[in-house]
């Protein structure tokens, strides 16, 4: 079986957590028996990505590959002839979207296609895309290519049971195409990855700070309100994104960004507990990345989070700030619950280690051909 898989996710951003799923379902199918791995990108001349993927000829930068013009270029005029000329049986775009437009109905037949779809926030969620023109015609490009893949792919990979009802809800027909695919946490190199950082000697985490869906602004004020009640319990508050990203910002709170993996895993693994206030989430991988870190969590209900939360962990309501302010007193007074030892936590964490997702892997394959 020939696997072509569209990488541009990995070379646009190789710590983002799409960037991450990218690279690990590229590796489960390199691995596969009897199975030919096809990477698809395009990037800068120089790129290394350049000495192992197919790229077009014309190079793009990797701001360019966001731009609404080289996307369409690259799924127009790039990659129907490329998947054409390699005989490609099985095709997955890993980046929500991306599947090739214009292709003829001989092309269309010869391939399966596959949508791996992490979450539909592009439509469902308010975004920090601007205003103006620009914005509205940015808006309209990513809805229409979402409906595109959704019609022309014969499978629609989600990682969630959440993500797959929303698709489902919003687009009827997709209903029999969907399947799961969890993402995959890899157990043994989170256990492992290790960088030296600058940490305070106690403090909070959370991960990822852009879009309003993962209501840092909330749970920034209820911290704030705790702090000033218990003052010497509540520990500082470190942020893995850019301060850009947050309007008002409260003392005692630290802004980490451009960090690699081995980085993360130290952030990850000294932490006291990692907080996911988000009121919607495909997935939540900072939630089992910290679990096989062996790190508590406390996570907002609702979403997918209800599917991967470890059991003993701390839940609240990403609305209530009275009973959050509470909860903070209470983790910051009690630590670690009984559930939750490093050993429970990463045994938790294992049911998405790698052999679990390759074998989920092969049989989302085998149902294809």
């Amino acid at each position: 079986m020939r696997v072509g898989l569209d990488l541009r996710p990995l070379t646009a951003s190789p710590y983002s957590g799409h960037g991450r799923q990218a690279l690990a379902l590229y590796n489960t199918v390199r691995l596969r028996p009897e199975t030919e791995a096809l990477p698809f990108t395009n990037a800068p001349l120089t790129h290394q990505h350049r000495t192992w993927a197919y790229c077009p000829a014309k190079p793009s930068s990797i701001e360019g590959l966001r731009s609404p013009m080289a996307r369409l270029r690259f799924e127009r005029d790039f990659l129907p002839e490329a998947i054409s000329t390699l005989a490609v049986d099985v095709h997955i775009a890993t980046g929500g979207t991306g599947l090739p437009t214009g292709l003829s109905d001989v092309r269309r037949k010869r391939t399966r296609w596959v949508l791996q779809m992490r979450d539909l926030f592009q439509i469902t969620q308010a975004h920090r895309e601007g205003k103006g023109l620009k914005a509205a015609f940015h808006r309209w490009f990513e809805h229409w290519r979402i409906r595109h893949a959704l019609e022309l792919a014969d499978a629609i990979w989600t990682p969630s049971a959440y993500t797959a009802q929303t698709i489902a809800d919003h687009f009827p027909a997709t209903l029999p195409r969907l399947r799961l695919l969890p993402d995959a946490v890899p157990l043994e190199a989170w256990q492992k990855l290790h960088q030296d950082v600058f940490a305070p000697q106690r403090y909070w985490l959370l991960v990822g700070t852009r879009e309003p869906r993962k209501n840092i602004a909330w749970f920034l004020q209820a911290w704030q309100q705790a702090r000033d009640l218990w003052p010497d319990l509540i520990p500082p508050l470190v942020l893995i994104g850019h301060p850009r990203d947050v309007l008002s910002v409260p003392q005692h709170v630290r802004f980490v960004h451009g960090i690699n993996d081995a980085q993360l895993g130290s952030w990850y693994r000294q932490a006291e507990r990692v907080w996911q206030p988000s009121v919607a989430e495909g997935f939540g991988l900072p939630v089992i990345e910290s679990a096989a870190c062996g790190t508590p969590v406390a996570t907002a209900r609702g979403s997918s989070l209800d599917e991967i939360t470890p059991p003993g962990a701390l839940r609240f309501d990403p609305q209530d700030m009275v009973s959050m302010t509470q909860l903070m007193h209470q983790a910051a007074r009690q630590g670690r619950g009984e559930q939750e030892s490093p050993q429970a936590l990463q045994d938790w964490a294992s049911r998405y280690d790698l052999p679990a997702y390759a074998l989920r892997v092969d049989e989302l394959l085998k149902e294809l051909v």
